[in-house]
């Protein structure tokens, strides 16, 4: 398969997407923004451009978009989020029928981490006390979701903490410098987060410690299909083992309605341009992305199409 497929309109196409990119990852653009895409493959041979093939990729929301087929396909961050979507609980107030197509594989955790200074020790102990939380600014994004799910065990949300005297200090990539300057000075009290790769081992070489979640916060996220994971000690930088929040899986997902021969396209599609793929190093080889492994959870059914995809190709 050659990088980029003979023929002026996939020139063109190849242009636009590359418009796309830069205009949507402009970083004055605030997250939450016109930051997303859509890619749509169809004909437009005639007056009125006809969508055959809808790709989107944004917050875990648009699963109600699927559902209604406004979209074909959509990328969830993290696997966690589809679930809440499968099950009808968390933030979806019924089940929908969703199902996977692949799951991108990317392994997370997410951790809370402390300044002992502050004196907090879990959770509950947040309420009412003015602290500085260094947080996402992506409204949208899973991380508060998950966040406010884990808060409103104790009767309070993240918006609460400023009419205490608190702050949120707003951060776009978990490894923003707007959070990583002010930890290293020792000016956060908590930090909420995945992508710990890029903010943990700095925090805890700042003196922060992980906070241990208990069982009762625990039961409460797993019932919201949230996995429970133990991080050893040594990883990140951690001194003992920790049990936190598993953040792991980008899973491409469809509705359960979706005919088999697109899906079963889709896959063979990605298996094709396997080398023009983004991977990281998490990625292992294309059957990992029909698998229920440590880099892609998944606890919704894979589609029909992908199904018989991975057991033809991916042995």
């Amino acid at each position: 398969m050659e990088p980029l497929p003979k023929g002026a309109n996939f020139i063109r196409a190849k242009m636009l997407w590359e418009i796309g990119l830069h205009i949507a990852g402009n970083p004055a653009t605030p997250y939450g923004g016109n930051r997303d895409t859509c890619i749509t493959v169809g004909s437009g041979g005639q007056d009125t451009f006809k969508p055959w093939l809808r790709l989107g990729t944004g917050s875990a929301i648009m699963a109600e978009d699927v559902c209604r087929g406004n979209l074909e396909m959509a990328f969830v961050n993290p696997s966690a989020m589809l679930t809440q979507a499968y099950r009808g609980v968390g933030l979806f107030k019924k089940k929908l029928p969703v199902r996977v197509v692949a799951s991108y594989p990317s392994w997370d955790r997410f951790v809370v981490t402390v300044n002992p200074k502050c004196g907090i020790t879990s959770l509950a102990q947040m309420k009412g006390r003015p602290l500085k939380l260094s947080v996402r600014e992506d409204p949208t994004h899973s991380t508060l979701v998950l966040v406010d799910q884990l808060l409103a065990l104790h009767g309070f949300a993240l918006k609460d903490v400023e009419s205490w005297g608190g702050k949120l200090v707003l951060c776009g990539g978990p490894g923003d410098v707007r959070r990583l300057d002010p930890v290293a000075r020792g000016e956060i009290d908590i930090i909420l987060d995945e992508g710990i790769k890029t903010w943990l081992p700095q925090s805890l070489a700042a003196g922060m410690v992980p906070l241990d979640l208990t069982k009762a916060e625990f039961d409460h996220m797993i019932s919201l299909g949230w996995r429970k994971k133990s991080m050893p000690a040594g990883k990140m930088g951690m001194k003992q083992n920790h049990d936190c929040i598993d953040f792991s899986g980008w899973p491409i997902y469809c509705s359960a309605d979706l005919d088999e021969k697109t899906v079963y396209d889709v896959c063979g599609a990605i298996a094709a341009r396997e080398v023009e793929m983004p991977f990281e190093e998490d990625y292992k080889n294309i059957a990992q992305l029909g698998s229920d492994t440590e880099e892609t959870p998944i606890d919704v059914p894979l589609h029909p199409g992908a199904e018989r995809w991975f057991k033809e190709h991916a042995k």
